[in-house]
């Protein structure tokens, strides 16, 4: 297949179009910065710097998008359903939407039991509280096969969300937001992009279906921060009141067990856990921050 990736260098795109690149597809990666396109194409992903993706969009049989943001986030996926339309009626290019798991809400101001995919969507994070109406108008679009994942915390390698987390460690001061008690959905990036590939090779048999990206337990936030204080030698940690829409969305305790990838495709995520792995992953972390500064 030729596969397209939206925000290729990102935390998501990126181990996603390496992902597909490593179950021998054609991909390309799009950017907005001309710096980047040479660390693309040395993974074997074919940059596209800045609005070239879109003339080659109609070459595409699957098209993911973990760029847009924001109440206008169909923008994209209007572009791709022009260009599905250019292949053909009786052709439709498969849209894959990276969404979030915060959709489901804080698990302990829920009334109810544990989210799945199949839970529609209830008092989401005011800082995502956008994504449902933009995954309903993927999922029904008639132009193309739109498909919605719903990535969990990522972990692993630079950290994506969790990333100031590990940095406070490193500063020799872990203060995070948030009270006790609250428990975190994780996905190691490698995971969520094997989910990614085995959607996207399934193409239109998952039109209109939406897949939560998550291990099937939640781990939680005092485990994570204890862990992490031991193995970078701090002594203890602190907690201090979110700040900001980001800092409060983090706070939201997350408890997902996703069953329909598992169901469709027999996916189960295999990477250790983040408490278990902490050594690995604190110590990956550092050394990422470290190649940085040489």
């Amino acid at each position: 297949m030729k596969v397209l990736i939206l925000g290729a260098t990102g935390f998501i795109g990126l181990p996603i179009a390496q992902g597909f690149v490593r179950n021998g597809h054609e991909v390309y990666g799009s950017t907005r910065q001309q710096a980047k396109a040479a660390s693309l194409a040395a993974e074997e992903i074919l940059p596209l710097v800045g609005d070239a993706w879109k003339s080659k969009a109609a070459e595409m049989d699957v098209i993911i998008d973990c760029a847009s943001a924001g109440p206008g986030a169909t923008e994209y996926l209007e572009i791709a359903a022009a260009a599905s339309r250019e292949r053909g009626e009786n052709y439709k290019i498969t849209y894959i939407y990276a969404s979030g798991t915060w959709v489901h809400g804080n698990y302990e101001n829920r009334n109810y039991g544990l989210a799945d995919e199949r839970s529609p969507p209830k008092t989401p994070a005011e800082l995502t509280a956008w994504r449902p109406a933009v995954e309903r108008t993927i999922l029904s679009h008639p132009d193309v096969n739109g498909v919605v994942i719903r990535p969990a915390l990522l972990y692993g390698k630079t950290m994506s969300l969790l990333e100031p987390m590990f940095k406070a460690a490193m500063t020799g001061n872990l203060e995070w937001y948030g009270t006790p008690r609250g428990r975190y959905s994780l996905i190691h990036g490698d995971d969520l992009a094997d989910l990614f590939v085995r959607v996207g090779e399934a193409g239109a048999i998952c039109k209109g279906l939406t897949f939560d990206g998550a291990n099937s337990q939640s781990e939680s936030v005092e485990d994570i921060l204890t862990t992490l204080a031991r193995v970078a030698g701090l002594k203890d940690y602190s907690y201090r009141k979110p700040a900001t829409a980001f800092e409060v969305a983090m706070c939201t305790s997350g408890i997902s067990r996703p069953s329909l990838a598992r169901s469709l495709f027999g996916w189960v995520p295999k990477k250790i856990g983040l408490v278990d792995g902490m050594h690995i992953y604190y110590t990956t972390y550092v050394a990422s921050q470290n190649k940085q500064d040489l």
